[in-house]
């Protein structure tokens, strides 16, 4: 019943699933000696299953790995592939500061083991993805160097019938927290003056280890929290540290107009209430103004 519309918006043109920051390691082995990485990664991927959303498009943005390590690729892929088909879904994986990119080429995209940048583009029915680049080899700030800012301006002169989503590891936005100012995209302006005036309606990112938003260069841009461990905002902006809580993936609706960015929580809690799939299909058999009649007068 998804598809049905109740209200005076049509069901969304696209969807994406976009997840961040699964920080897998070799092994099964704990992060940190505390975040077991894979059972949150699987319970992130059955959590989004249970949506019953069926994506255009599965987004990564990064931190695949924690420290680049082949079998790590060769563990993600594994879970992924797999769940990835079920929703008869692409997968579209984007490079993090923690990657390395001839491992990430060779486990994830069967190709060579080389250092040159991790990007792509994808045709969503008319929707365009592209996946950019922003690691630096050996370092864990961000940038996108002036060939692949190149190569993005090429690909955007010609737009896409319902526009363009780019998709990186390093968002393009200030944060509040201290030890994120270190990591953050280097020479923003540049990507700034290739993405303004184009058809560019949405930047996906990760990176910070917690969902926020903003705007860059006009385009709304949203940063899905991680699947391995989240930042504990709920303290001093310099005592910020990870809690082993708050995971969450993102659903990205996309419409003519407008594309939404729905928060997922990844939690074991009993929801309650009468909406139901028959609710739905009696709430669809009626006109809009029984509808009216039947739930949202004021009782």
């Amino acid at each position: 019943m998804a598809s049905v519309q109740l209200g005076q918006h049509a069901p969304a043109a696209r969807v994406i699933l976009h997840l961040s920051d699964t920080h897998l390691l070799g092994a099964d082995r704990l992060l940190g000696n505390r975040y077991d990485t894979a059972q949150h990664l699987r319970r992130t991927l059955a959590a989004a299953e249970a949506t019953g959303v069926r994506p255009d498009a599965v987004v990564f943005t990064g931190d695949l790995t924690d420290l680049g390590e082949p079998e790590a690729y060769r563990a993600l892929r594994a879970e992924v592939e797999p769940w990835a088909a079920r929703l008869d879904a692409p997968v579209i994986w984007v490079a993090g500061n923690h990657d390395e990119r001839p491992a990430l080429r060779r486990e994830l995209l069967d190709g060579e083991a080389t250092e040159a940048p991790v990007t792509g583009v994808w045709d969503l029915g008319g929707l365009r993805l592209i996946a950019l680049d922003s690691t630096v080899p050996g370092w864990h700030h961000g940038d996108v160097d002036a060939e692949q800012l190149a190569w993005l301006r090429a690909e955007l002169a010609q737009p896409a019938p319902l526009g363009t989503i780019l998709a990186l590891h390093h968002p393009p936005l200030p944060t509040h927290i201290p030890f994120f100012d270190v990591l953050e995209l280097r020479d923003q302006p540049g990507l700034a003056d290739v993405v303004r005036g184009s058809d560019v309606r949405s930047i996906l990112a990760g990176h910070l280890h917690y969902s926020t938003s903003g705007t860059f260069a006009g385009v709304p841009v949203s940063v899905a929290a991680a699947s391995c461990y989240t930042m504990d905002l709920a303290r001093p902006a310099d005592e910020v540290n990870g809690m082993d809580a708050g995971r969450s993936f993102h659903l990205v609706h996309v419409w003519e107009h407008t594309i939404t960015h729905a928060v997922v929580p990844v939690v074991d809690a009993e929801a309650t209430g009468h909406f139901t799939p028959e609710w739905t299909r009696r709430m669809a058999a009626l006109s809009p103004e029984e509808r009216l009649e039947a739930f949202s007068r004021k009782r």
